[in-house]
């Protein structure tokens, strides 16, 4: 595929992402996709993810990748791989900006979990499942939670060291700590903490030293504390993804088959919204407008008004400068 690069719109600890215009346009490829870039002597990690993506195609649950190839820009020759443009953006994004329904977790675990299952039935670990790499993907007017990022991907069962643990440390499991064991098991421990996460809006575990972090997940028997408001279902749910030992961990295909994820309806709700009673009495609603409207160039997503109003409950800086007058919501 040849394509025309854009705007960068991201930033990796060695590679950029671009928006990009695939020059002959045809029903193979969408009008908008996403080129991540790196220099090749950095490129092992970006190569290992598109070999992993080829043998994981086809699977809905999972970022498309439509090949890679090489350019020479500014006199450096860099790594590019084609990829599935998501213009939801991350799902830490909208967890950090809204507050989610569980019913919207509900639905996000299920994709991720069938993402997942896919992976571990082809005999792919992925070996950093958060949030981060959640992306959300509009297809014919619905979101779809899609896994991305598959750099740090292994195969299963393949030996490894100490010095071969991949990940990040607030998803890792006990195993990988103790041992550097790291195989599908692992991943479902990250599913939980990323489940957690999604309720609560925080990280499962409230310690920022290294060390004591480490020490809280590999030794003991102290596992991520399960949110209160969270229905029995799916405080079940996050059990059977913390047992401490992996052999009796629940699987991706087991976990599909849980109350939590099964038989959820991945049409939009409506009715049945309850006022609040007073402005700190706000239920999870789910919102009926799209998180993000569109701005000419590359259809690049800005933000909505429910996501502007939503930044002002959290530490990010909300974006007034948008010059998109249909973008707001007149009051009276």
């Amino acid at each position: 595929m040849k394509w025309v690069r854009g705007k960068t719109i991201g930033h990796g600890s060695f590679a950029a992402v671009s928006l990009a215009k695939p020059i002959n346009q045809n029903s193979e490829f969408p009008s908008l996709i996403a080129v991540k870039t790196c220099g090749v002597s950095l490129s092992d990690s970006l190569s290992n993810e598109g070999q992993v993506l080829q043998q994981l195609k086809d699977c809905p649950q999972i970022i498309n990748c439509y090949g890679d190839s090489m350019t020479i820009e500014n006199n450096e020759k860099l790594y590019n791989l084609a990829l599935e443009y998501a213009s939801g953006g991350a799902l830490s994004d909208k967890v950090k900006s809204l507050r989610l329904s569980e019913n919207e977790v509900r639905k996000y675990t299920c994709s991720i979990l069938k993402g997942v299952e896919f992976i571990h039935r082809n005999g792919f670990v992925h070996c950093d499942i958060k949030l981060d790499n959640i992306l959300l993907v509009n297809e014919d007017g619905k979101e779809i939670a899609k896994i991305a990022d598959f750099g740090l991907a292994k195969r299963a069962n393949l030996s490894s060291t100490m010095y071969d643990v991949r990940g990040t440390p607030m998803y890792m499991s006990p195993e990988t700590v103790r041992g550097g064991e790291q195989e599908a098991a692992s991943d479902i421990w990250a599913v939980g903490c990323l489940v957690t996460e999604m309720i609560t809006g925080n990280p499962v575990w409230n310690c920022s030293d290294f060390s004591a972090l480490v020490m809280k997940i590999g030794v003991g028997s102290e596992i991520p504390k399960i949110p209160a408001k969270l229905s029995e279902d799916g405080k079940d749910f996050l059990e059977k993804c913390f047992v401490k030992n992996p052999l009796e961990r629940w699987t991706a295909e087991m976990l599909l088959d849980h109350p939590f994820v099964k038989n959820i309806t991945f049409d939009k709700e409506v009715g049945n919204q309850i006022s609040p009673r007073d402005v700190f009495d706000f239920p999870d609603w789910e919102t009926e407008e799209s998180l993000c409207l569109t701005v000419p160039e590359f259809g690049l997503p800005t933000i909505a008004p429910a996501m502007r109003l939503g930044q002002l409950l959290t530490d990010q800086k909300p974006n007034w400068s948008s010059s998109v007058s249909n973008s707001w919501v007149k009051v009276r």
